[in-house]
C-alpha cells in the first residue's frame, strides 16, 4: 500500500481550538480522517505528522521519501522557514502547500511563502475542506 505524507507545522495541533474563527471548527484528527478517506479508494495510507518544530518537521520529511506525496501546511513556517524549505525541495515526490485560511486577505507578513515556489500548488482559504482538495489534485498529479 502506498503512503501520503500529511505534514503539519507549528500550532496546528490545536486545531479546534486555536482562533476557530480564523481556521474553523475541525480538528486536526477531523482533516486527518477526511484525507484519509479522500484517498483510500486508491490504496493510499496517511502517514500524519504534526510537529512544533522546524528540525522536526524536516526529519518527517527525510524520514518519508517513500511516500508518493505529500500535503504540507507549515504554518508560520512558510514565512521564514529556510531549513524547511531546503528540505522540501529534496523531497523526491510532489507536494502541495496547504493554508487554510486565506494567507492574503491576512496581515502583509503572511503574504509570501518561502517554499510556494516548490510546491506543485497551493490550496488555501478553503478551510479543513482545502486538505480533501490538496489530496485529490495530488491523486491526479500521481496518476501513470
Amino acid at each position: 500500500m502506498s503512503r501520503l505524507l500529511l505534514l503539519n507545522g507549528p500550532n496546528l495541533g490545536i486545531l479546534g481550538q486555536r482562533e476557530p474563527e480564523v481556521y474553523g471548527k475541525a480538528t486536526l484528527a477531523d482533516i486527518e480522517a477526511a484525507v484519509a478517506q479522500e484517498v483510500k479508494d486508491n490504496g493510499w495510507d496517511v502517514v500524519s505528522v504534526q510537529r512544533e518544530s522546524e528540525g522536526e518537521l524536516i526529519q518527517a520529511i527525510q524520514s518519508n521519501y517513500d511516500t508518493v506525496g505529500a500535503l504540507v501546511n507549515p504554518g508560520a513556517l512558510m514565512i521564514a522557514g529556510w531549513s524547511l524549505r531546503d528540505a522540501l525541495a529534496n523531497y523526491p515526490r510532489p507536494w502541495i502547500e496547504v493554508h487554510l485560511s486565506n494567507v492574503w486577505a491576512r496581515e502583509q507578513f503572511r503574504h509570501e511563502s518561502v517554499i510556494a515556489p516548490l510546491a506543485s500548488g497551493i490550496v488555501v482559504g478553503l478551510g479543513a475542506y482545502g486538505y480533501e482538495l490538496a489530496a485529490r489534485a495530488l491523486l491526479n498529479l500521481t496518476r501513470d
